[in-house]
């Protein structure tokens, strides 16, 4: 329900006509259908034979077909890949899983936070000494699954560009959360890998946090490079000789204790208005119903109007490709007069 519909979702931003098949009893809830939007939808029973017939005929004309099963079902419904390129040898045929086509694990059920714990990537997120922290389903649903399945069937238009012929994308969230700890592992080899919650990025340095301000909100900062971190310290009003020296990790608990203090004296909007224009990497932490009206987000337009107030804009941005404002969702089998 998330990373196949969200994959679905970044295709049809960018200009794809694509139609959502949907069963009869939709699963997905009125807020979480907003990842359905820029598409069409068409209501059908697969276990009703002439419902699989319909479903055949638009395969026989698509260029991709995705699907998010446990391997076998689609088989079983007559609509496997092999069934459906019989008629179609063009046909990109995208599967999406949480373990993958193949393993011991491929026909247990699971979620986000299994295959994140799986892949290893669920291990690093959270503070030192404190259980890992499950980040929502942003980072396995949406971040990796969804976005290798549009990536996956990217790459296989392109290279059926030049061979002619379709073929399988096997997609798992556990294959694509696996990517992400191309550099853990590298750290790990060179024995610089630190446990949870001790490293640069993952909370372990006070100059890569996040601290709460005088109105219980809260202030991102990140300022890795000397040049930002001099200027952060400017922003606090200390200089760099009053402070323990960064370099030595004895001393990051005693910064992280000046910076709380610090930060905590004021409100989050006036240490932003403090740091604005200072190349200090110091940046609000935004609610969900905050960042619409953030100026950046306001001028790049990084939020579009929408049936639920507003969504995220399409994106990337092209140069010669105007992507047009999303469409609403559509209610389950709103087209299915059209496409039948």
């Amino acid at each position: 329900m998330g990373p196949g519909p969200f994959g679905g979702m970044l295709l049809a931003d960018m200009g794809a006509d694509v139609v959502t098949i949907e069963q009869p009893a939709p699963p997905l809830g009125t807020a979480i259908r907003t990842i359905l939007r820029g598409r069409r939808s068409l209501t059908l029973d697969l276990k009703v034979p002439k419902a699989r017939t319909i479903a055949q005929a638009l395969v026989r004309t698509a260029d991709v077909v995705t699907e998010g099963f446990r391997p076998g079902v689609m088989e079983r419904l007559g609509l496997g890949p092999e069934e459906c390129a019989r008629d179609n040898e063009r046909l990109i045929y995208a599967r999406m899983t949480g373990w993958g086509q193949t393993g011991p694990l491929s026909q247990r059920a699971g979620h986000d936070i299994n295959y994140l714990a799986v892949s290893g990537v669920l291990s690093r997120i959270g503070r030192e000494g404190a259980s890992p922290v499950p980040p929502v389903n942003y980072l396995g649903d949406l971040g990796a699954g969804g976005m290798l399945l549009a990536v996956g069937v990217l790459a296989a238009l392109v290279e059926r560009s030049t061979s002619g012929r379709g073929q399988v994308v096997d997609v798992s969230i556990l294959d694509a959360a696996s990517l992400f700890l191309v550099s853990t592992i590298a750290q790990q080899y060179l024995g610089v890998l630190e446990p949870r919650g001790r490293n640069l990025l993952d909370t372990g340095a006070p100059f890569y946090d996040c601290y709460e301000t005088s109105d219980g909100r809260y202030l991102a900062v990140g300022c890795l490079e000397d040049a930002f971190y001099h200027n952060f310290l400017g922003l606090l009003g200390v200089s760099l000789e009053s402070v323990p020296d960064r370099a030595d990790r004895a001393n990051w608990a005693e910064l992280r204790k000046i910076f709380a203090e610090r930060i905590a004296s004021d409100t989050r909007d006036a240490w932003c208005a403090a740091a604005e224009g200072i190349d200090c990497c110091v940046t609000p932490v935004l609610e969900a119903d905050e960042v619409v009206q953030h100026p950046h987000n306001r001028e790049r337009g990084v939020f579009v109007p929408s049936a639920s107030g507003f969504a995220p804009a399409p994106a990337p941005r092209f140069g010669r490709t105007t992507l047009a404002a999303p469409d609403d969702p559509p209610a389950a089998g709103a087209d299915a007069d059209e496409l039948l």
